[in-house]
């Protein structure tokens, strides 16, 4: 087998997780995605086809060199340019703690596609808890940012989430919770960093 060249750089941890999800060949639709680098991982390890939607031009220029096709697009505004169940897979990589309309988007998400996958930081992470209890928002590798500067104002625990995709009509298909890599099964809410489920609409 012959080493996809993307794998000679980093990966994100969550990379390797969504592409165990995604059968060969599908097509994808990746929202917010930054660079374009999870559909290029996608592309030669899944050999995944799709789109990126993003809004930032240094963003759409990076995606550009990295051969990746790319819509310029604000996601608060919807998705009623795709067709519904026009993807198999639609994912939100790391972006859903900075969305405003997260009803919509994880409504959208299971429309224009067969499942969804989202990826975010844990805020239930015990570190954060302990840094909220010292009397300061937290500040870690997952949450970067300084009160003041974060553009994260959608922050959630795993079981937020959880409790979320029950009020809503979402069915949860797969989670996995890791801490540096590592899949966390004890008390995932308490010593997991990063949360990535797969969901499809229920019934």
């Amino acid at each position: 087998m012959i080493e996809p060249s993307f794998m000679h750089g980093k990966v994100r941890f969550d990379y390797k997780t969504i592409a165990q999800w995604i059968a060969p060949g599908s097509k994808v639709l990746d929202l917010g995605c930054g660079d374009g680098s999870l559909l290029r991982y996608l592309a030669e390890t899944r050999s995944a086809r799709g789109y990126g939607v993003e809004i930032d031009d240094a963003n759409i220029l990076a995606c550009i060199r990295n051969s990746v096709n790319v819509i310029q697009s604000d996601l608060e505004s919807g998705l009623s340019g795709f067709e519904s169940k026009s993807f198999d897979y639609v994912i939100l990589s790391q972006t859903l703690q900075a969305m405003k309309n997260t009803e919509s988007i994880i409504g959208e998400m299971i429309r224009v596609g067969r499942e969804g996958i989202v990826t975010f930081p844990n805020f239930g992470y015990w570190q954060n808890r302990l840094q909220i209890l010292k009397g300061h928002m937290p500040v870690s590798v997952n949450l970067p940012y300084e009160w003041y500067e974060s553009p994260n104002i959608r922050l959630c625990t795993t079981r937020d989430f959880e409790n979320f995709c029950s009020m809503h009509g979402v069915n949860i298909l797969d989670r996995v919770v890791m801490q540096n890599g590592s899949i966390v099964s004890f008390l995932p809410n308490l010593f997991g960093t990063l949360a990535v489920f797969r969901f499809t609409r229920s019934g």
